[in-house]
């Protein structure tokens, strides 16, 4: 017995030995090619062709020297430890890019503007004091709120609507399309919407709708607060219904078609059917849609720059954290709004990741 189990011993050691000279390969080969092409001075297009092919590469070379060492281990060994290898290097490229970052913008929340005077948490104490913030704080309930919650309703509308359609691909396709821009490429195409100039001529599709009823052309987004909060508001709900509606119309053809019918042979009509039956059976569906789109709201920056930069009583969190961060080189002030923000999202995200258990995501 004893000379298998040292052998045993020996596979073992072989095993570690061939991991670490592995993972210090790798270390050393990709840290090597990315020196390499920082301070290359090639073509710029033949170092962009080149660190396409070294990213394709570089991470199957990655996943599968890994992997062939870990396959030197025992089975079970190799069983515990495999998932980790696919799973590790998202992990850690997340924690690069994502933790350590948020742990060094709380570290700098604690002090002043240019970070070198430790100042406890008056950032904090100043955000609930000023006004602006005050401001901020408002528009952005006010786009979780109104935003979130006719995103939902009009994105189920639409998907029961959609359903009973002999029409259902062509409408949803069309609903969905805003979907396929960016927030920026929305607020540019809105801004033409929304354009007002003074006079009787107006090339701003709402203001000539107006003119041509016989009103008067406005200012929407600048002149009529708080309502031109609503204004912007619309540009997310032309944006995420779409997504609402997809989701919600999946959910619902998932609904057992023998106890809607045993509903209607009872008596229910369609009111009933909708509000007793669909809504209770995507319940989860819909907290899914819903906790998704406040995060989107929280975060909203792109419209608001884009529309306004954040004049005329639109500014949101976000837009003050770029504003004192990068406009005004607050580095405190701005950590600290970030921070704020974080702790804004992080119940909302976790809701979603609960509910992502219960339904076996993970």
């Amino acid at each position: 017995m004893k000379p298998r189990s040292k052998a045993k011993q020996t596979v073992s050691l072989r095993a570690v030995l061939l991991s670490l000279i592995v993972l210090i390969a790798n270390v050393v080969v990709n840290g090597s090619i990315f020196l390499f092409f920082r301070d290359s001075t090639l073509n710029p297009l033949l170092t962009a062709v080149l660190a396409v092919l070294w990213g394709v590469l570089g991470v199957y070379l990655i996943y599968y020297t890994l992997t062939w060492a870990v396959e030197q281990y025992p089975d079970y060994v190799r069983r515990k430890v495999l998932p980790y290898i696919f799973i590790g290097p998202a992990v850690i490229i997340l924690g690069w890019l994502l933790v350590l970052p948020a742990l060094r913008t709380l570290y700098l929340s604690f002090f002043n503007a240019s970070s070198e005077k430790f100042v406890g948490l008056s950032n904090y104490a100043a955000i609930f004091s000023d006004h602006l913030m005050a401001t901020a704080l408002r528009n952005n309930l006010l786009w979780v709120f109104v935003g979130t919650l006719a995103c939902v309703a009009f994105g189920l509308l639409i998907a029961i609507l959609a359903d009973r359609s002999s029409y259902e691909k062509l409408a949803k396709s069309i609903i969905f399309m805003p979907m396929a821009i960016s927030f920026v490429a929305a607020g540019v195409i809105w801004k033409f919407v929304y354009y007002y100039q003074p006079g009787d001529e107006q090339i701003g599709l709402l203001n000539a709708i107006v003119t041509y009823f016989g009103g008067e052309p406005q200012a929407w987004t600048s002149m009529l607060q708080p309502w031109n909060n609503f204004f912007l508001i619309i540009i997310l709900i032309w944006m995420q219904t779409g997504f609402a509606m997809v989701i919600f119309s999946a959910a619902i053809k998932g609904v057992p078609d023998d106890i809607l019918e045993a509903a209607r042979v009872d008596g229910a009509n369609e009111v009933k059917i909708f509000f007793g039956i669909m809504i209770p059976y995507i319940s989860a569906t819909i907290l899914t849609v819903t906790t998704t789109i406040i995060v989107f709201t929280l975060k909203i920056f792109d419209v608001v720059m884009v529309m306004t930069g954040g004049q005329y009583d639109t500014e949101v969190v976000a837009t003050q954290f770029y504003r004192q961060f990068f406009m005004y080189r607050n580095f405190g002030y701005g950590s600290t709004l970030a921070i704020v923000l974080l702790i804004a999202v992080l119940p909302v995200i976790l809701i979603n990741l609960r509910q992502f258990r219960k339904q076996g995501g993970f």
